[in-house]
């Protein structure tokens, strides 16, 4: 984006940003690095330097359409760019740790998409890099968007108060419909390969790190089972397989769980219960969660991302129950430069939000929270998911009942 005299006149140093990536969360990215210091006062002036994807045609005029200054064809190319500052990685897990490391490397500051890696290793590497570049005042953030969530925040602020006293529940689901047709194509994100796992990676890590986020503490163990329902698809137009569905078309094989259910035990013997699914008919992006305590509970739809209820179990019986909470005042974490109460937000306020916070945490040399240690964290719970779903793919049977079905291991 070329700047105007007006930001060009703040006095304020520029942060150079180069984005890798430019599809969904590149444009939900764009979103948020226009926007942020048009909202916030910010201790930098966040510039957009350029914007990195293979296809050359596609990725200037994606420049064009997000504001970005400039286009490259190679992200090597963006992370050695002298007005680049911050990379900021939007692509799919299987190239977030030889990006991320390379621009840590070259001494930029890192955003990542969620989940941080593929694999546990790619994560540790990366949460190394992070802990090296740290030493010299870098900062490394993984983009859990739904922790900005004023909401969401505010719940935490809750938690950490005390208000729910001791914490015994915790339940998250994260329902999508995006592959109930059996017809969808086989995309990048039902290659493991690509993706490294499906609803798991996707919807999983995201309520992965909201219950660690919640409750203040780690999850310590966990008990799983994945599925496959489709196990394969219509291949993409230009790709090749050599295997013919139905109809004669050609078709290659998920390689991906479909829909993951795991419960989970924290350090303080709280329990928790994790639902993530992309055959949900009739969900589009359904997030929902409940933590329940000794003094109180909480609930959260991101269907209605503006309010959180909130029951106070200290209060008499006879006059208590659950509240809304309506999370729009100056107040409320976020919203001191929004609209007036009453007057809502929406899901691309998270990215802005995002870059708020990244922002802060360059200028003032603090650590950017989540880090690639959680994210490391959340990578761990995840690997953990599938090697209980693996050992769990024969089910105990229950007497006088049809023989279990035995699910496919992706």
């Amino acid at each position: 984006m070329r700047e105007t005299e007006h930001e060009a006149g703040t006095g304020k140093r520029p942060l150079g940003v180069g984005m890798v990536g430019y599809a969904f969360m590149g444009a939900a990215h764009s979103q948020g690095w226009r926007t942020v210091g048009r909202v916030f006062d910010l201790p930098l002036r966040p510039v957009l330097s350029a914007v990195c994807g293979r296809d050359g045609g596609a990725v200037r005029a994606a420049a064009d359409r997000l504001g970005w200054a400039a286009a490259e064809t190679d992200w090597r190319t963006l992370v050695n760019r002298a007005d680049v500052d911050l990379v900021d990685i939007c692509t799919p897990g299987d190239s977030h740790a030889e990006i991320a490391i390379a621009a840590l490397d070259a001494g930029k500051h890192v955003l990542c998409e969620k989940p941080l890696a593929n694999t546990v290793e790619e994560a540790e590497a990366m949460a190394d890099a992070a802990e090296r570049a740290r030493a010299r005042g870098q900062v490394a953030m993984v983009g859990f968007n739904y922790r900005r969530v004023p909401a969401l925040a505010l719940a935490r602020q809750m938690v950490a108060e005390g208000r729910l006293g001791t914490l015994r529940h915790v339940r998250l689901t994260y329902l999508q419909d995006w592959l109930v047709n059996p017809e969808f194509p086989l995309t990048w994100r039902l290659s493991k390969d690509r993706a490294g796992s499906g609803a798991l990676g996707d919807l999983g890590a995201h309520i992965v790190d909201l219950a660690q986020y919640l409750a203040g503490e780690p999850v310590a163990g966990v008990s799983a089972l994945t599925e496959t329902f489709v196990r394969e698809r219509p291949l993409l137009d230009g790709a090749s397989s050599g295997l013919t569905g139905e109809g004669g078309a050609e078709t290659g094989p998920v390689t991906v769980d479909d829909a993951a259910v795991f419960t989970g035990r924290f350090p303080s013997g709280a329990l928790a219960l994790f639902e993530a699914t992309r055959f949900a008919a009739g969900r589009k992006n359904a997030l929902r969660l409940e933590l329940n305590g000794s003094d109180g509970s909480l609930a959260f739809d991101l269907e209605r991302l503006n309010e959180l209820s909130f029951h106070d179990h200290t209060e008499p019986a006879t006059s208590s129950g659950f509240r809304r909470i309506l999370v729009t005042e100056p107040g409320h974490p976020y919203l001191e430069a929004w609209w007036p109460p009453g007057h809502g937000l929406g899901y691309e306020h998270t990215f802005v939000h995002q870059a708020r916070d990244l922002v802060h945490a360059i200028a003032e040399g603090g650590v950017a929270e989540p880090s690639f240690a959680d994210g490391l964290g959340v990578q761990r719970v995840l690997a953990a998911v599938e090697e209980s779903a693996a050992k769990n793919s024969v089910y105990t049977p229950i007497p006088n009942t049809p023989v279990p079905y035995t699910p496919v291991q992706v």
